[in-house]
């Protein structure tokens, strides 16, 4: 997969970034793990890329990526949320009960959330999901979500930049990362559904 991101970026600069980026929030095959270590290297060897251009564009990605996510909990919603738990709360491990605490919760700390997931291979896309259920601002949302973007894209350019034509070795040894978390998340999920009573 890594030869295609590498035209990508080489052909399209900021513009593929950004596309690579906002595609990889919402189909996770495509990681970041490859795009911005590349892209970051990428600015040693291309006159036409800066380090802190291609930061802007991953996070400007990451965040149009973000907003599909978001916009698609919003459409889930509040109460179609609560029409489904009701019939298939099993599935969802949640009761009406559940979601009205789920939803305090995430009054009291979504913004820490929103911020503290961006940064974790696994749950960065995930989190915008609730986020737009429970309705939490836009503005919050887009600014929680671009301080933690920023962070783990920079970091990643960085790294890229740093490694040089070793870049993909952030990926080695991200990629794992990731698959550990979203294993851990469909294990306890499966056990969850096993042991499930409604509260």
């Amino acid at each position: 997969m890594s030869g295609w991101i590498e035209d990508v970026v080489r052909w399209t600069g900021y513009w593929g970034v950004a596309l690579l980026m906002a595609v990889e929030n919402v189909f996770p095959p495509i990681p970041s793990e490859v795009v911005m270590p590349f892209a970051g290297y990428a600015t040693t060897r291309n006159a036409s890329l800066d380090i802190w251009g291609v930061i802007a564009a991953g996070t400007v990605g990451s965040l149009l990526g973000a907003l599909v996510l978001y916009g698609l909990g919003r459409w889930i919603g509040d109460e179609r949320l609560r029409r489904f738990a009701a019939r298939h709360g099993r599935w969802l491990l949640l009761s009406v009960d559940d979601i009205d605490r789920a939803e305090r919760w995430f009054e009291r700390h979504g913004k820490l959330a929103v911020f503290a997931c961006r940064l974790v291979p696994g749950l960065r896309s995930l989190i915008s999901v609730p986020a737009g259920i429970c309705g939490m601002s836009l503005v919050p949302f887009l600014a929680w979500s671009a301080a933690g973007s920023a962070i783990w894209t920079a970091g990643l350019a960085w790294a890229g930049r740093w490694l040089g034509s070793e870049y993909e070795t952030i990926g080695i040894v991200l990629g794992p990362v990731a698959s550990v978390v979203l294993g851990a998340l469909v294990v306890s999920y499966l056990v969850a559904v096993w042991r499930w009573r409604p509260s």
